[in-house]
């Protein structure tokens, strides 16, 4: 600009200044250092005066210089130190935190190692484990990662989510091979990497092939003489370690690489274990809400069964009330009855009151089987033969009605320890109170080994029952639109519910009612109560 080649677009402020532009331009000028050259040969007395303060203020500019580029360098450390704990700092996910620390240290935004390998301590098991590697292997994969980064031209958070949706599990499976060797037990305080974890300083190690000081195991593991272990340190407390190299560029690590990697460690440990914490959290959260839930189930257990032990107590004191002048009454009917001429008008009246007497004193064995089903008495029985006999006791039954109950004994079926004679008593009644009041149906039973359990399914295809109604069956004395009232299927699941049994009554909006008893083969049964039961 103008005649001053030195003067250029920006610095039009120093052709006011003649000061400066003397002080900024003039004495790095050749021009002026020719000047200079030909002022101390003119042999001027003031020329050796000049060239002094000439040369002590270009050495002033120079220092003047350097300090400028190292706060510059300090300042972008710190904003890049700023930017990065701003972010581990906002985040709980241990796998973010992980992507983010492992990004920053390869990078060449961040401190532009080739490879990190993050270990993280297992205090269960007293081990320093091997959890997570980022970096090329070969130096054809490291000029196609660099690549990918440059066309990509992403900033450091960027290439952090980039890595964790993308790479995160590629990048750990690839190095797996060396990250199970780095698993080392915490005991072992002998070992490199233990010793300099318990040392809480950063570690270079150099040479480390010829460095009799150093195992070449680890050496070998990582394939370079040259790395840096850094201990994570959150408030006195080790969390893990950061191993990383410059395998691929072989750039020295530097004194200023290694100050300014342990000052980011700082924020990685503190960061891990706080995400740590939070997911230690997470699980016992769930573990006490899991147990909130079992323990709200039992409470609801335990009151319908005082309501239904209260219900047992009320019909059992009712029935043996009423037990005594029933049998009075039906067998004076009955020997009444045996006494009377076909042809005698009053029998039809006195075959009533028997027919009568016993339906009531069904009813009352009945109520009575609901205070007994308090008390089971278990066993191992043949499932097979318990089916087969529980139809032949409804054969009657189903006769009477012209109904079919299809059942097939299976081989190789298990025991089941249950009391058989309530067990016997709960087929009878899903079958008897399905076909109660119908005729001409057919239903299907089968028993089939599943699991630990021997499953007995019992499926009428042609009814349907609303969800209201399948509440009411199992409630004792409910009354429902499609099968009655009484104590039949409520008893069923009491007995079945007092030998741990589960119970299923499954009843789909397309049709049809299946039973499922679950029965054990074992003493002590694992069986849990299925949705819906």
């Amino acid at each position: 600009m103008g005649d001053c080649p030195n003067i250029l677009e920006g610095d039009e402020a120093l052709l006011a200044s003649r000061q400066r532009r003397i002080l900024e331009k003039c004495c790095d000028c050749a021009s002026f250092k020719d000047d200079l050259r030909r002022f101390r040969e003119s042999g001027h007395p003031l020329a050796p005066v000049i060239l002094t303060l000439h040369g002590a203020h270009q050495r002033q500019k120079s220092q003047i210089d350097s300090l400028v580029s190292f706060l510059d360098s300090k300042t972008l450390e710190v904003r890049f130190l700023h930017e990065l704990g701003s972010t581990l700092q906002s985040s709980v996910d241990l796998e973010e935190v992980l992507s983010v620390a492992l990004t920053a240290i390869t990078a060449g935004k961040g401190f532009g190692m080739n490879r990190a390998f993050l270990l993280i301590i297992n205090r269960e098991q007293g081990l320093l484990q091997g959890h997570l590697a980022i970096g090329p292997r070969s130096y054809e994969e490291a000029n196609q990662t660099w690549d990918e980064i440059s066309r990509n031209d992403m900033d450091l958070q960027g290439l952090a989510q980039n890595f964790r949706a993308n790479k995160l599990d590629s990048e750990r499976a690839k190095f797996h091979d060396i990250l199970e060797q780095l698993t080392v037990p915490l005991s072992n305080s002998d070992h490199l990497l233990i010793s300099t974890l318990n040392g809480t300083q950063p570690l270079l190690v150099e040479n480390a092939f010829h460095n009799p000081d150093i195992s070449t195991e680890i050496a070998n593991l990582l394939g370079v003489d040259t790395f840096l272990l850094l201990p994570l340190i959150s408030r006195k407390r080790r969390v893990g370690m950061i191993i990383t190299d410059n395998c691929i560029t072989h750039r020295r690590i530097s004194e200023e690489d290694m100050r300014s990697i342990e000052n980011f460690s700082f924020l990685v440990a503190f960061a891990i274990e706080r995400a740590s914490l939070y997911e230690r959290l997470q699980v016992e959260l769930s573990r006490a809400t899991e147990a909130g839930n079992k323990l709200k189930e039992q409470q609801e257990l335990i009151v319908r069964m005082e309501k239904m032990a209260l219900v047992g107590r009320i019909t059992s004191s009712i029935a043996h009330s009423i037990h005594n002048p029933l049998m009075v009454i039906g067998g004076f009917a009955r020997s009444i009855l045996k006494s009377t001429p076909e042809a005698d008008p009053k029998r039809g009246f006195i075959e009533s009151i028997v027919g009568e007497a016993r339906h009531l004193e069904d009813v009352l064995d009945e109520i009575l089987n609901y205070s007994d089903s308090l008390y089971p008495t278990r066993d191992f029985w043949d499932v097979n033969q318990l089916l087969e006999a529980s139809l032949r006791e409804i054969q009657e039954f189903l006769l009477e009605r012209d109904c079919i109950c299809q059942f097939e004994p299976q081989e190789e079926l298990p025991l089941a320890y249950i009391d058989f004679k309530q067990v016997a008593y709960c087929v009878r009644t899903l079958v008897m109170d399905s076909l109660e009041g119908r005729s001409g149906e057919l239903l299907s039973m089968r028993a089939l080994r599943q699991g630990d359990g021997i499953h007995v399914v019992i499926t009428d295809r042609a009814r349907s029952v609303t969800p209201e109604d399948l509440d009411a069956l199992l409630t004792p004395f409910a009354i429902t639109h499609t099968m009655g009232s009484g104590l039949g299927l409520a008893l069923c699941r009491t007995m079945l519910e007092k030998q741990d049994i589960p119970f299923i009554v499954a009843a789909p909006p397309g049709g049809g009612v299946t039973f499922t008893i679950i029965l054990p083969t074992e003493k002590e049964s694992s069986h849990e109560q299925a949705p819906g039961s």
